[in-house]
């Protein structure tokens, strides 16, 4: 019977795990509600998959912000589901990982989110108007989808750099302008590659605030 019980508890967990449902939005915990839905196929199985970025709904979050104005400042977070023949299965989850729409952007608006699915990888993309944009790309593998790529953009209509990074390759591509009085198409790059340092690949499940990445450390 004690040998028996491990192997129940996992048969359980499996389960639990495995559980699926024909509504995406039931997998929205309590507390929470729905932001954004973006569908597309995630694992090539030729079958529409399902994101849900979902947005806390505690009242004691909604402040008044530097300009007098009533802002709902409930961080976001992230739901990823496997389209299955018996309904939608969790493949991912973050409930809190991104910060709200409405933090202050000082002088400038705060960076505008948005979740995409492209050649059946998972985009993260923030954009930021005249400061460019930056974007992380994620592909399922190993039970989770996991950081394969990093890609930034600085500057406005005259773009003063750009960074790009491979994890799976552990490759970085740097590009600076050197025409520092350039208008928009006069640019000057001057391109460097290098190896970076990465023993293993961040999962989405695991990042805290990606905010707090820190894409430029390797």
């Amino acid at each position: 019977m004690k040998r028996l019980l491990p192997l129940l508890m996992a048969a359980l967990s499996t389960t639990v795990l495995a559980q699926t449902n024909p509504n995406p939005t039931d997998f929205i915990p309590k507390g929470y509600m729905l932001f954004e839905k973006v569908t597309g196929d995630l694992n090539k199985d030729g079958v529409d998959d399902c994101i849900l970025v979902i947005k806390g709904t505690d009242k004691s979050r909604v402040v008044i912000n530097s300009f007098d104005k009533k802002v709902d400042r409930n961080r976001r977070g992230i739901i990823v589901l496997f389209k299955q023949q018996d309904g939608y299965q969790v493949a991912s989850k973050n409930y809190d990982c991104f910060s709200s729409e409405n933090e202050d952007g000082g002088v400038y608006y705060a960076p505008e989110l948005s979740v995409e699915i492209k050649k059946s990888n998972l985009y993260v993309h923030y954009a930021h108007g005249r400061y460019g944009y930056w974007a992380y790309t994620f592909r399922y593998q190993n039970a989770d989808f996991e950081l394969i790529g990093y890609d930034a953009s600085r500057g406005g209509a005259v773009i003063e750099g750009e960074t790009s990074i491979n994890f799976s390759t552990k490759k970085m591509r740097d590009v600076v302008n050197t025409n520092t009085s350039a208008e928009p198409g006069e640019e000057v790059f001057k391109e460097t590659w290098k190896k970076i340092n990465i023993s293993k690949l961040l999962r989405l499940s695991e990042i805290k605030d990606f905010d707090e990445l820190d894409m430029y450390k390797y």
